[in-house]
């Protein structure tokens, strides 16, 4: 019968795997406190960096309808449960891997999907949302130029063969 410690536990994980966009299973083994508490600011705001016990986790986890990370809860696991821009926080744990390689990035999700470690390392080499955003506006912007120069150059290229026509049968006429 489980405690309700333990049941408290799993509520509470299970909403932060609910309420998060993303969340990212990581293996802490061999890290200091100090080097968890750097990691935890560099992930900012919009991400909460929780070290785990498996089981609660998985049993939350399947609760939440996630059931692709059961085979990662293995060894001293963490989550960074990512309420905002996944690609910020993973490019911050991706950072945070190559200068301590003893944080090693396991499996992860995004909106439900299940993502490896290679395709959460694809992730952080995004550029970030608001980038994303100005570029494709960018390219909008320039196919309205586009279309607008094409709209302008029909009644242009109508005068231009207008005038050309009234030339051509002007000449004819004052030939004959």
């Amino acid at each position: 019968m489980p405690t309700p410690n333990k049941a408290a536990s799993v509520a509470e994980l299970k909403d932060a795997f609910q309420s998060s966009n993303a969340a990212v299973l990581t293996e802490y083994r061999g890290l200091t406190v100090a080097q968890l508490k750097t990691l935890r600011r560099s992930l900012g705001e919009n991400a909460q960096y929780a070290v785990v016990k498996n089981t609660l986790t998985k049993i939350a986890a399947n609760q939440a309808g996630i059931t692709a990370l059961d085979e990662h809860f293995a060894g001293p696991t963490a989550v960074a449960f990512i309420t905002g821009d996944p690609v910020e926080s993973a490019k911050s744990l991706r950072d945070f891997a190559k200068e301590n390689p003893n944080l090693i990035i396991k499996a992860g999700v995004l909106d439900g999907k299940a993502l490896s470690a290679d395709e959460i390392k694809k992730l952080a080499d995004l550029e970030s949302r608001e980038v994303l955003l100005s570029k494709l506006a960018g390219a909008f912007k320039g196919k309205q130029s586009q279309a607008a120069s094409l709209f302008q150059a029909l009644p242009s290229k109508f005068v231009r063969t207008a005038e050309a026509l009234r030339v051509k049968l002007a000449e004819q006429g004052g030939a004959e």
